[in-house]
């Protein structure tokens, strides 16, 4: 009688699942990925009553790594799963966005509140009464968990949960049990937009940071910045750009940045990954007397096996958290405010830049008579063909390592998963990336993944037909998992893999002949005349492109092998 009363009282009411969805619109989402099941099926009729597009993925693992792929493209991401079995079959990839500092929202529709009360012995369940066993396997990969069990807390907890995940950029859990579905909340609130913006530092704590930072800047002869990963995710790129272009300072990219800088500035140098950057690049960075490091992610894979020479003593991070100069930690005090200020006021500058890096295309390399398709040949020879604003989805193995010696035209955004690194995350992603490229008017999306890893996730190619999307699809047919091989049993059955009709599975996925285009190149030429191709390479071509790539089962970058050698050494350690 008491809800009744207050529901009464409410003037403008909307439905719980209503209210969900019209704020995950508001906040920027516009296509929802997922799988239906029996919990979450009344609240999957919201999606199209609120403007959004309903995904429909072939698994919920691969709707996790197509979420992924959509939130680095768009900035935010939804994905709704049921129950127990549903949202554990997303719990790796919701892992993976966890760890790399990635934006989703994942909603779970749970059995009804009083079923959850009275503990019943329901299918997708353990068996023993408890409702709270999956949120609380959960909790450990999100940065806010909402379970929405009464109405009304549930706007407050959903607006909450979505403003976190932006903040944070990390995935949040929302349980929205059957029950509280249709349940009538507020629906005034939607008027008043959530405030996703960063709180700004305190001003006299920045300005005391900014001094400091200056002084080292002023001090320098040879400084150099190095961008990586969390200087895209915590939206710091505009002010590393204004930073970058107007000191001129020497800038590199850690491998998870890849992308994060304009490649054409004069002043760009290249990859740095310790041992695993060109010797040019290494011996840059490293002589450095003043290293700005801005969003770093230290991981084995992101530094080629730890191999950085930098001393803390010599550098400024930049956070989204803090900001540490050498030794001196200065907590609360986030990068994005620090750089602008920096960028404002440090006037002239005392630097000697030195040689420029050469990154050029090995041209012995490049005019190598051989006619097969080398790992050094390919990666340089890409660059030359990509386009402006082309987004570009590397898997783990030798394309996540071989990108690094691709120079990027401008405007390119890159994806990988160096940090977590599950294989099949690049062609879910891929799935994600394209559509919301597709939303955002982005002409081309180019996945780049070995045989072994697409075999995990080939179903995906399915949604990408299903959702009328247009990719071009690089498949590596190098007869195996090339950088398990590199790390341990390089002739050993486990890393060999059945070898596939790659470019038939667009047809036996139900793509019509004029949907796709498909074509294998097992020679240098071949792989020349594709590039020259205008339909192939056309943004403006509508058809999924599928393209068979053979290279030698052996081959593999440089940066891969120098990386693999000290994970080898390193899991042998006692």
């Amino acid at each position: 009688m008491a809800s009744d009363l207050r529901s009464q009282e409410i003037k403008n009411p909307v439905d719980v699942a209503e209210y969900l969805f019209r704020r995950l619109y508001q906040a920027g989402v516009r296509s929802v990925h997922g799988l239906p099941g029996d919990y979450n099926l009344v609240a999957l009729d919201y999606v199209p009553k609120t403007g959004l597009h309903w995904v429909g993925n072939c698994n919920e693992l691969n709707a996790g790594y197509a979420a992924d792929g959509y939130a680095r493209v768009n900035g935010l991401a939804a994905i709704v799963t049921t129950f127990g079995v549903g949202e554990l079959s997303a719990v790796n990839a919701i892992a993976g966005a966890y760890s790399e500092y990635v934006p989703i929202v994942h909603i779970v529709g749970c059995p009804s509140t009083t079923s959850q009360k009275d503990g019943m012995l329901l299918h997708h369940t353990l068996g023993n009464g408890d409702f709270t066993v999956f949120s609380k396997m959960s909790s450990q990969i999100s940065c806010a968990v909402s379970l929405l069990n009464d109405q009304h807390e549930a706007a407050t907890l959903i607006d909450n949960a979505i403003r976190e995940c932006v903040l944070q950029s990390r995935p949040v859990y929302i349980s929205l049990p059957t029950d509280i579905v249709q349940k009538k909340i507020d629906g005034d609130r939607l008027n008043t937009p959530l405030d996703l913006s960063y709180p700004p530092n305190e001003p006299e704590k920045e300005d005391y940071v900014v001094d400091v930072v200056l002084k080292y800047l002023h001090a320098a002869k040879n400084p150099v910045v190095l961008v990586d990963a969390c200087a895209i995710r915590h939206r710091a790129l505009q002010e590393t750009h204004e930073f970058v272009e107007k000191s001129g300072i020497p800038v590199f990219v850690a491998p998870m940045g890849k992308g994060a800088i304009d490649e054409t500035l004069p002043n760009y140098g290249g990859v740095y990954a310790g041992d695993g950057s060109n010797a040019g690049v290494r011996e840059r960075v490293e002589s450095s007397d003043l290293i700005l490091s801005i969003g770093a992610i230290k991981s084995d894979f992101n530094t080629a096996g730890f191999t950085y020479r930098i001393s803390q003593l010599n550098t400024i991070d930049f956070h989204s958290y803090a900001v540490r100069v050498r030794y001196s930690e200065y907590p609360g005090v986030r990068m994005n405010g620090v750089l602008k200020k920096v960028t404002e006021k440090f006037g002239k500058l005392n630097i000697e830049h030195g040689p420029k890096p050469n990154n050029d295309i090995p041209d012995d390399e490049l005019k190598s008579p051989e006619p097969t398709i080398t790992q050094a040949w390919f990666w340089p020879r890409l660059g030359q063909w990509l386009q402006e604003d082309d987004i570009v989805i590397t898997e783990t193995g030798t394309a996540n390592f071989g990108i690094w010696e691709t120079r990027f035209p401008a405007k390119v955004t890159a994806i990988s998963q160096v940090l977590w690194g599950s294989i099949g995350y690049a062609t879910g992603s891929c799935q994600g990336a394209a559509l919301a490229a597709k939303e955002k008017g982005i002409k081309r999306t180019l996945l780049f993944t070995g045989d072994g890893s697409f075999q995990l996730t080939a179903q995906e190619v399915s949604t990408m037909i299903r959702n009328k999307l247009n990719p071009i699809i690089f498949v590596l047919c190098n007869n195996g998992y090339t950088i398990e091989r590199y790390i341990h049993g390089w002739q050993d059955a486990y890393n060999d893999v059945q070898d596939w009709n790659y470019k038939d599975l667009p047809a036996a996925f139900g793509a019509k002949q004029s949907d796709v285009l498909t074509y294998r190149v097992e020679s240098k030429k071949q792989v020349e005349e594709l590039f020259l191709d205008e339909q192939f390479s056309s943004g403006d071509t509508k058809q999924l492109r599928f393209v068979e790539v053979v290279m030698p089962w052996d081959d593999a970058p440089q940066a891969l092998k120098s990386t693999t050698e000290a994970t080898a050494k390193r899991n042998a350690e006692a």
